[in-house]
């Protein structure tokens, strides 16, 4: 049964859209994995999604997955490009990844309109301009 599984919080690991260019209305935006903690990371997957309503109908975006492997300590990887198009969506993250033999997962959810300029912070690790979800 699922409440005799052990709690494995995901604790240091975050999901951050970074813009990559001059300004939010020019620049190209990229999906990060980022990984604070100590320690390397392994096996490293996400499904990504969007959905939500736009100009009165709902909308859902494919579903994709993407194969990082192993993040080492204090690192991260780039795991899509995403359109702006998008930002009024919903875009969910679900991580999950191995320490050991242990697994850990995560949903990470960009709520619509949470990508904007003004929630802009300098993403730590990656040092880019960027909405980070940890």
């Amino acid at each position: 049964m699922k409440k005799d599984l052990p709690e494995n919080i995901v604790e240091d690991v975050a999901i951050a859209v970074a813009l990559v260019g001059e300004t939010a209305e020019v620049g190209s935006w990229t999906v990060y994995v980022v990984n604070f903690k100590n320690e390397p990371i392994s096996n490293v997957l996400i499904t990504s999604k969007g959905y939500g309503e736009k100009d009165g109908k709902q909308v859902k975006t494919s579903l994709l997955r993407h194969s990082i492997g192993d993040l080492a300590e204090n690192s991260f990887a780039g795991v899509e490009a995403i359109d702006p198009a998008v930002f009024g969506l919903t875009n969910e993250y679900w991580l999950s990844y191995y320490i050991g033999n242990t697994i850990f997962d995560k949903k990470f959810i960009f709520l619509p309109e949470s990508i904007v300029e003004n929630n802009l912070i300098r993403v730590p690790v990656l040092n880019k301009p960027g909405v980070m979800i940890k």
